[in-house]
Protein backbone atom coordinates (compact mmCIF):
# COMPACT_ATOMS: atom_id res chain seq x y z
CA UNK A 1 0.00 0.00 0.00
CA UNK A 2 1.24 3.30 -0.57
CA UNK A 3 2.68 5.40 1.90
CA UNK A 4 2.24 8.61 3.39
CA UNK A 5 5.84 9.05 4.33
CA UNK A 6 5.97 5.70 5.46
CA UNK A 7 2.68 4.33 4.45
CA UNK A 8 -0.32 2.95 6.07
CA UNK A 9 0.09 -0.79 5.77
CA UNK A 10 -2.71 -2.81 4.24
CA UNK A 11 -4.93 -4.13 6.80
CA UNK A 12 -7.23 -7.06 6.36
CA UNK A 13 -6.42 -10.69 6.77
CA UNK A 14 -7.42 -11.56 3.21
CA UNK A 15 -5.17 -8.90 1.74
CA UNK A 16 -1.64 -7.71 2.05
CA UNK A 17 0.23 -4.63 3.08
CA UNK A 18 1.82 -2.38 1.87
CA UNK A 19 11.58 0.16 -2.31
CA UNK A 20 13.54 0.68 -4.86
CA UNK A 21 15.32 -1.41 -7.39
CA UNK A 22 18.27 -3.39 -6.09
CA UNK A 23 20.23 -6.39 -7.21
CA UNK A 24 21.70 -7.39 -3.86
CA UNK A 25 20.67 -7.45 -0.25
CA UNK A 26 22.46 -4.31 0.72
CA UNK A 27 22.41 -2.14 -2.36
CA UNK A 28 20.43 1.08 -2.07
CA UNK A 29 17.43 1.53 -4.38
CA UNK A 30 18.22 3.28 -7.63
CA UNK A 31 16.14 6.42 -7.83
CA UNK A 32 15.82 8.69 -10.79
CA UNK A 33 15.57 12.42 -10.03
CA UNK A 34 12.29 12.96 -8.20
CA UNK A 35 9.55 14.22 -10.52
CA UNK A 36 7.53 17.25 -9.55
CA UNK A 37 4.20 16.39 -7.88
CA UNK A 38 2.05 17.38 -10.85
CA UNK A 39 0.81 15.28 -13.78
CA UNK A 40 3.72 14.68 -16.11
CA UNK A 41 4.97 12.42 -18.87
CA UNK A 42 8.31 10.80 -19.51
CA UNK A 43 9.30 9.94 -23.06
CA UNK A 44 12.19 7.99 -24.44
CA UNK A 45 13.96 7.75 -27.75
CA UNK A 46 14.49 4.04 -27.21
CA UNK A 47 13.29 1.75 -29.96
CA UNK A 48 9.62 0.79 -29.70
CA UNK A 49 8.70 -2.72 -28.65
CA UNK A 50 7.53 -5.31 -31.10
CA UNK A 51 3.95 -4.44 -30.28
CA UNK A 52 2.07 -2.84 -33.15
CA UNK A 53 0.84 0.04 -31.02
CA UNK A 54 3.04 1.42 -28.22
CA UNK A 55 1.57 1.06 -24.78
CA UNK A 56 0.13 4.12 -23.06
CA UNK A 57 0.98 3.80 -19.39
CA UNK A 58 -0.74 5.75 -16.63
CA UNK A 59 -0.04 5.65 -12.89
CA UNK A 60 -2.56 6.64 -10.22
CA UNK A 61 -0.65 7.10 -6.96
CA UNK A 62 -2.15 7.29 -3.51
CA UNK A 63 -2.77 10.62 -1.81
CA UNK A 64 0.40 12.52 -0.97
CA UNK A 65 3.25 13.25 -3.38
CA UNK A 66 4.81 11.42 -6.29
CA UNK A 67 8.30 12.19 -4.96
CA UNK A 68 7.68 10.69 -1.52
CA UNK A 69 10.67 8.29 -1.58
CA UNK A 70 8.08 5.65 -0.88
CA UNK A 71 5.35 3.66 -2.63
CA UNK A 72 4.23 6.47 -4.92
CA UNK A 73 7.68 7.38 -6.18
CA UNK A 74 9.10 3.90 -6.64
CA UNK A 75 5.97 2.57 -8.37
CA UNK A 76 6.06 5.50 -10.78
CA UNK A 77 9.78 5.03 -11.37
CA UNK A 78 9.09 1.42 -12.33
CA UNK A 79 6.58 2.62 -14.91
CA UNK A 80 9.11 5.15 -16.22
CA UNK A 81 11.76 2.46 -16.57
CA UNK A 82 9.40 0.25 -18.56
CA UNK A 83 8.33 3.19 -20.71
CA UNK A 84 11.95 4.06 -21.53
CA UNK A 85 12.65 0.49 -22.59
CA UNK A 86 9.54 0.36 -24.76
CA UNK A 87 10.02 3.78 -26.31
CA UNK A 88 6.72 5.08 -25.00
CA UNK A 89 5.45 7.33 -22.22
CA UNK A 90 4.50 6.97 -18.57
CA UNK A 91 2.27 9.53 -16.91
CA UNK A 92 1.01 9.93 -13.37
CA UNK A 93 -1.69 11.64 -11.39
CA UNK A 94 -1.79 12.21 -7.63
CA UNK A 95 -5.35 12.12 -6.20
CA UNK A 96 -6.23 15.06 -3.96
CA UNK A 97 -8.02 12.70 -1.61
CA UNK A 98 -9.55 9.22 -1.59
CA UNK A 99 -12.71 10.45 -3.32
CA UNK A 100 -10.60 11.03 -6.47
CA UNK A 101 -9.42 7.43 -6.89
CA UNK A 102 -12.25 6.37 -9.20
CA UNK A 103 -12.22 9.63 -11.17
CA UNK A 104 -8.48 9.54 -11.77
CA UNK A 105 -8.53 5.92 -12.90
CA UNK A 106 -11.44 6.68 -15.22
CA UNK A 107 -9.51 9.59 -16.68
CA UNK A 108 -6.90 7.20 -18.04
CA UNK A 109 -9.61 4.82 -19.28
CA UNK A 110 -11.30 7.66 -21.18
CA UNK A 111 -7.96 8.57 -22.79
CA UNK A 112 -7.55 4.98 -24.03
CA UNK A 113 -4.55 4.05 -21.88
CA UNK A 114 -3.72 0.35 -22.25
CA UNK A 115 -1.95 -0.06 -18.89
CA UNK A 116 -3.10 1.61 -15.69
CA UNK A 117 -1.00 1.18 -12.54
CA UNK A 118 -2.63 1.91 -9.18
CA UNK A 119 -0.49 2.24 -6.08
CA UNK A 120 -1.44 0.43 -2.91
CA UNK A 121 -4.21 -1.20 -0.93
CA UNK A 122 -6.28 1.95 -0.62
CA UNK A 123 -6.99 1.92 -4.36
CA UNK A 124 -7.85 -1.77 -4.43
CA UNK A 125 -11.64 -1.58 -4.68
CA UNK A 126 -11.59 1.24 -7.23
CA UNK A 127 -9.14 -0.74 -9.35
CA UNK A 128 -11.20 -3.92 -9.21
CA UNK A 129 -14.33 -2.04 -10.27
CA UNK A 130 -12.48 -0.39 -13.14
CA UNK A 131 -11.05 -3.73 -14.28
CA UNK A 132 -14.52 -5.28 -14.27
CA UNK A 133 -15.98 -2.40 -16.28
CA UNK A 134 -13.07 -2.27 -18.76
CA UNK A 135 -12.04 -5.84 -19.62
CA UNK A 136 -9.78 -4.77 -22.50
CA UNK A 137 -7.53 -2.58 -20.33
CA UNK A 138 -4.61 -3.92 -18.29
CA UNK A 139 -4.60 -2.92 -14.63
CA UNK A 140 -1.65 -3.38 -12.26
CA UNK A 141 -2.61 -3.09 -8.58
CA UNK A 142 0.57 -2.61 -6.54
CA UNK A 143 0.63 -4.46 -3.21
CA UNK A 144 -2.94 -5.70 -3.60
CA UNK A 145 -4.36 -9.22 -3.59
CA UNK A 146 -7.63 -8.81 -5.51
CA UNK A 147 -10.55 -10.19 -3.51
CA UNK A 148 -13.74 -10.55 -5.57
CA UNK A 149 -17.13 -12.18 -5.34
CA UNK A 150 -18.58 -14.58 -7.90
CA UNK A 151 -19.34 -11.70 -10.29
CA UNK A 152 -15.86 -10.18 -10.19
CA UNK A 153 -16.91 -7.24 -7.98
CA UNK A 154 -14.97 -6.25 -4.84
CA UNK A 155 -15.91 -8.60 -2.02
CA UNK A 156 -16.69 -6.56 1.09
CA UNK A 157 -17.01 -9.77 3.14
CA UNK A 158 -13.45 -10.77 2.23
CA UNK A 159 -14.43 -14.38 1.60
CA UNK A 160 -13.04 -14.01 -1.94
CA UNK A 161 -15.30 -16.65 -3.49
CA UNK A 162 -14.63 -15.43 -7.01
CA UNK A 163 -11.49 -16.29 -9.00
CA UNK A 164 -10.08 -12.88 -9.94
CA UNK A 165 -7.64 -14.38 -12.44
CA UNK A 166 -10.57 -15.71 -14.50
CA UNK A 167 -13.20 -13.08 -13.84
CA UNK A 168 -10.78 -10.17 -14.34
CA UNK A 169 -8.12 -11.63 -16.68
CA UNK A 170 -6.36 -8.30 -17.23
CA UNK A 171 -6.02 -7.35 -13.57
CA UNK A 172 -2.64 -8.15 -12.03
CA UNK A 173 -2.14 -7.90 -8.28
CA UNK A 174 1.55 -7.32 -7.47
CA UNK A 175 2.59 -8.96 -4.22
CA UNK A 176 5.82 -9.63 -2.37
CA UNK A 177 7.32 -12.34 -0.17
CA UNK A 178 7.65 -10.28 2.98
CA UNK A 179 9.18 -13.07 5.05
CA UNK A 180 12.32 -13.05 2.87
CA UNK A 181 12.87 -9.33 3.39
CA UNK A 182 12.14 -9.76 7.10
CA UNK A 183 14.67 -12.59 7.30
CA UNK A 184 17.46 -10.40 5.92
CA UNK A 185 16.53 -7.60 8.32
CA UNK A 186 16.56 -10.07 11.20
CA UNK A 187 20.15 -11.04 10.41
CA UNK A 188 21.20 -7.40 10.63
CA UNK A 189 19.24 -6.75 13.82
CA UNK A 190 20.78 -9.72 15.62
CA UNK A 191 24.23 -8.74 14.40
CA UNK A 192 24.14 -5.17 15.71
CA UNK A 193 22.41 -5.98 19.01
CA UNK A 194 24.65 -5.58 22.04
CA UNK A 195 22.28 -7.09 24.60
CA UNK A 196 20.96 -10.09 22.67
CA UNK A 197 17.38 -8.82 23.06
CA UNK A 198 15.59 -7.32 20.07
CA UNK A 199 11.95 -6.45 19.46
CA UNK A 200 9.36 -6.24 16.72
CA UNK A 201 5.97 -4.54 16.61
CA UNK A 202 3.20 -5.18 14.10
CA UNK A 203 -0.09 -3.46 13.38
CA UNK A 204 -2.60 -6.29 13.88
CA UNK A 205 -1.82 -10.01 14.12
CA UNK A 206 -4.46 -11.07 11.57
CA UNK A 207 -2.72 -9.32 8.68
CA UNK A 208 -0.81 -12.07 6.84
CA UNK A 209 1.74 -9.73 5.27
CA UNK A 210 2.58 -8.10 8.62
CA UNK A 211 2.92 -11.53 10.17
CA UNK A 212 5.14 -12.82 7.34
CA UNK A 213 7.53 -9.92 7.85
CA UNK A 214 7.74 -10.69 11.56
CA UNK A 215 8.07 -14.45 11.15
CA UNK A 216 10.91 -13.98 8.70
CA UNK A 217 12.56 -11.47 11.03
CA UNK A 218 12.51 -14.00 13.87
CA UNK A 219 14.05 -16.76 11.77
CA UNK A 220 16.69 -14.47 10.29
CA UNK A 221 17.74 -13.21 13.70
CA UNK A 222 18.00 -16.77 15.05
CA UNK A 223 20.09 -17.80 12.02
CA UNK A 224 22.73 -15.24 12.99
CA UNK A 225 22.66 -15.84 16.73
CA UNK A 226 20.73 -18.81 18.10
CA UNK A 227 20.58 -17.29 21.58
CA UNK A 228 18.93 -14.08 20.40
CA UNK A 229 15.67 -13.15 22.15
CA UNK A 230 12.99 -11.64 19.90
CA UNK A 231 10.11 -10.02 21.80
CA UNK A 232 7.00 -9.36 19.72
CA UNK A 233 3.80 -7.39 20.18
CA UNK A 234 1.03 -5.73 18.18
CA UNK A 235 -0.33 -2.23 18.40
CA UNK A 236 -3.96 -3.33 18.29
CA UNK A 237 -6.25 -6.33 18.13
CA UNK A 238 -8.81 -4.65 15.89
CA UNK A 239 -8.60 -0.87 15.80
CA UNK A 240 -7.16 -0.17 12.37
CA UNK A 241 -6.51 3.48 13.15
CA UNK A 242 -4.41 2.62 16.18
CA UNK A 243 -2.69 -0.18 14.28
CA UNK A 244 -1.60 1.70 11.19
CA UNK A 245 -2.48 5.38 11.30
CA UNK A 246 -1.55 6.85 14.69
CA UNK A 247 2.13 7.79 15.13
CA UNK A 248 1.49 9.50 18.47
CA UNK A 249 0.01 6.31 19.89
CA UNK A 250 2.78 4.36 18.17
CA UNK A 251 5.45 6.30 20.00
CA UNK A 252 3.69 5.94 23.37
CA UNK A 253 3.16 2.20 22.94
CA UNK A 254 6.71 1.63 21.69
CA UNK A 255 8.28 3.67 24.49
CA UNK A 256 6.60 1.40 27.03
CA UNK A 257 7.52 -1.75 25.07
CA UNK A 258 11.19 -0.74 24.90
CA UNK A 259 11.30 0.01 28.62
CA UNK A 260 9.61 -3.26 29.58
CA UNK A 261 11.43 -5.61 27.22
CA UNK A 262 14.78 -3.81 27.34
CA UNK A 263 15.42 -4.39 23.65
CA UNK A 264 18.19 -2.53 21.86
CA UNK A 265 16.91 -2.97 18.28
CA UNK A 266 13.29 -2.45 17.20
CA UNK A 267 11.64 -3.59 13.95
CA UNK A 268 8.20 -2.16 13.14
CA UNK A 269 5.59 -3.18 10.57
CA UNK A 270 2.78 -0.73 11.19
CA UNK A 271 2.43 2.07 8.68
CA UNK A 272 2.20 5.55 10.15
CA UNK A 273 1.92 4.04 13.63
CA UNK A 274 5.31 2.50 12.94
CA UNK A 275 6.75 5.98 12.39
CA UNK A 276 5.99 6.57 16.04
CA UNK A 277 7.89 3.38 16.88
CA UNK A 278 10.92 4.71 15.01
CA UNK A 279 10.65 7.96 16.96
CA UNK A 280 10.48 6.02 20.22
CA UNK A 281 13.56 4.01 19.32
CA UNK A 282 15.54 7.15 18.58
CA UNK A 283 14.38 8.78 21.81
CA UNK A 284 15.42 5.71 23.78
CA UNK A 285 18.85 5.63 22.16
CA UNK A 286 18.37 2.22 20.54
CA UNK A 287 18.55 1.10 16.90
CA UNK A 288 15.57 0.66 14.55
CA UNK A 289 14.73 -1.25 11.39
CA UNK A 290 12.34 0.21 8.82
CA UNK A 291 9.91 -1.56 6.52
CA UNK A 292 8.72 -1.68 2.89
CA UNK A 293 11.07 1.02 1.54
CA UNK A 294 14.35 2.60 2.59
CA UNK A 295 13.09 4.56 5.57
CA UNK A 296 16.44 6.27 5.99
CA UNK A 297 15.26 8.20 2.91
CA UNK A 298 11.48 8.21 3.41
CA UNK A 299 11.46 9.03 7.14
CA UNK A 300 14.62 11.08 7.79
CA UNK A 301 13.33 12.15 11.21
CA UNK A 302 14.60 8.80 12.49
CA UNK A 303 17.86 8.65 10.54
CA UNK A 304 20.01 8.73 13.64
CA UNK A 305 18.77 5.30 14.74
CA UNK A 306 17.79 3.48 11.51
CA UNK A 307 20.26 0.73 10.66
CA UNK A 308 18.46 -0.68 7.59
CA UNK A 309 14.97 -1.42 6.23
CA UNK A 310 13.27 -4.56 4.93
CA UNK A 311 12.34 -3.64 1.37
CA UNK A 312 9.82 -4.45 -1.31
CA UNK A 313 11.40 -3.59 -4.65
CA UNK A 314 8.45 -1.73 -6.06
CA UNK A 315 10.21 -0.18 -9.03
CA UNK A 316 11.54 -3.51 -10.27
CA UNK A 317 8.18 -5.24 -9.79
CA UNK A 318 6.19 -2.63 -11.70
CA UNK A 319 8.74 -2.47 -14.52
CA UNK A 320 8.83 -6.25 -14.91
CA UNK A 321 5.05 -6.52 -14.92
CA UNK A 322 4.65 -3.88 -17.65
CA UNK A 323 7.36 -5.59 -19.70
CA UNK A 324 5.39 -8.84 -19.62
CA UNK A 325 2.27 -7.05 -20.77
CA UNK A 326 4.22 -5.55 -23.66
CA UNK A 327 5.67 -8.94 -24.57
CA UNK A 328 2.25 -10.61 -24.51
CA UNK A 329 3.23 -12.99 -21.72
CA UNK A 330 1.28 -11.43 -18.84
CA UNK A 331 -1.66 -13.15 -17.18
CA UNK A 332 -4.27 -11.92 -14.76
CA UNK A 333 -4.07 -12.89 -11.11
CA UNK A 334 -1.16 -12.54 -8.70
CA UNK A 335 2.36 -11.61 -9.78
CA UNK A 336 4.65 -12.65 -6.95
CA UNK A 337 7.97 -10.92 -6.35
CA UNK A 338 10.69 -12.42 -4.18
CA UNK A 339 14.43 -13.02 -4.16
CA UNK A 340 14.32 -14.91 -7.45
CA UNK A 341 13.14 -11.89 -9.45
CA UNK A 342 14.59 -8.93 -7.54
CA UNK A 343 11.39 -8.47 -5.58
CA UNK A 344 12.82 -8.02 -2.08
CA UNK A 345 15.96 -6.93 -0.27
CA UNK A 346 17.23 -4.64 2.46
CA UNK A 347 18.47 -1.07 2.35
CA UNK A 348 22.09 0.02 2.28
CA UNK A 349 23.86 0.68 5.55
CA UNK A 350 23.91 4.46 5.51
CA UNK A 351 24.16 5.26 9.21
CA UNK A 352 27.87 5.71 9.88
CA UNK A 353 27.22 5.86 13.62
CA UNK A 354 26.24 2.17 13.66
CA UNK A 355 29.01 -0.41 13.27
CA UNK A 356 28.07 -3.43 11.17
CA UNK A 357 30.02 -6.60 12.11
CA UNK A 358 32.40 -7.79 9.41
CA UNK A 359 30.63 -11.11 8.86
CA UNK A 360 27.19 -9.62 8.15
CA UNK A 361 27.61 -9.03 4.42
CA UNK A 362 28.66 -12.63 3.88
CA UNK A 363 25.67 -13.88 5.86
CA UNK A 364 23.32 -11.70 3.83
CA UNK A 365 24.82 -12.78 0.52
CA UNK A 366 24.57 -16.45 1.48
CA UNK A 367 20.97 -16.09 2.64
CA UNK A 368 19.94 -14.27 -0.52
CA UNK A 369 21.63 -16.90 -2.70
CA UNK A 370 19.83 -19.67 -0.80
CA UNK A 371 16.50 -17.87 -1.23
CA UNK A 372 17.09 -17.67 -4.96
CA UNK A 373 17.96 -21.36 -5.03
CA UNK A 374 14.86 -22.24 -3.03
CA UNK A 375 16.86 -23.94 -0.29
CA UNK A 376 16.26 -21.51 2.58
CA UNK A 377 13.06 -21.61 4.60
CA UNK A 378 12.20 -18.07 5.70
CA UNK A 379 8.74 -18.70 7.14
CA UNK A 380 7.23 -21.37 9.42
CA UNK A 381 4.70 -23.93 8.21
CA UNK A 382 1.81 -21.66 9.16
CA UNK A 383 3.27 -18.76 7.26
CA UNK A 384 1.20 -15.60 7.67
CA UNK A 385 -0.62 -16.90 10.75
CA UNK A 386 0.59 -15.59 14.09
CA UNK A 387 1.28 -18.20 16.75
CA UNK A 388 2.65 -16.58 19.92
Amino acid sequence: MPAKPKMAIAILSALVIVAGCSSSATTAPTATPAPTPTPAAVTSAAAPSAATTPLKIGVVTDVGRVDDKNFNQYSYEGAKTAAATLGTTAEYVVPKDASDYTKDIQGYVDQKYNVIVTVGFNLGDATIKAAKANPNTWFIAVDVKPCVDETGAPDSTFTCKGDASKLLPKLIGVQFQEDQAGYLAGIVAAAVSKTGAIGQLGGINNNPAVVRYMQGFQLGAASYKSSIVVDSSFFSSGDLGKAYGDPVFGKQFSTQFIAQKKVDVLFQVAGATGNGALDAACAAGIMAVGVDVDEYKSYPTADKCIVTSAEKHLSSAVSQTIAKIAAGTAAGGIAKFDATNDGIGISAFQNSAITIPADVQGKLDAALAAMKAGTLKTCPDKCGTWAP
